[in-house]
């Protein structure tokens, strides 16, 4: 799933031979450093209600990254800098994505059990 979100991600630069979409693909490598620093690789962290400031900045840092992520294409399309279909494919690699994560938070939930 992670490929084909990175296989959209280059087509919608590909495709209009412009390559300022790939500025969200930046934010793809930023979405889980938060886990990786500051919850130990687990997503356990984000579900916590613990009051810790480091707890805190990560979950502030992953929400940041995420709305960046949605942000950028949009900001990009306002600036008539890329084309409104490929906002939408950056919208659609996005989604899959999210799902990769999600099935990521679900499968590492399992095999704590």
């Amino acid at each position: 799933m992670f490929s084909a979100s990175i296989l959209l991600q280059i087509l919608a630069c590909a495709l209009y031979n412009n390559w300022w979409p790939m500025l969200s693909a930046l934010m793809y490598v930023l979405v889980p450093m938060p886990c990786l620093f500051f919850g130990g690789g687990s997503t356990q962290f984000l579900l916590s209600r613990e009051n810790d400031g480091w707890v805190n900045a990560a979950k502030f840092l992953t929400g940041a990254s995420t709305v960046g992520s949605i942000a950028i294409p949009i900001i990009l399309r306002h600036a008539h800098m890329i084309e409104t279909s490929a906002m939408w494919i950056e919208f659609f690699s996005f989604l899959i994505f999210v799902c990769t994560v999600l099935c990521f938070h679900r499968a590492s939930l399992e095999d704590e059990w």
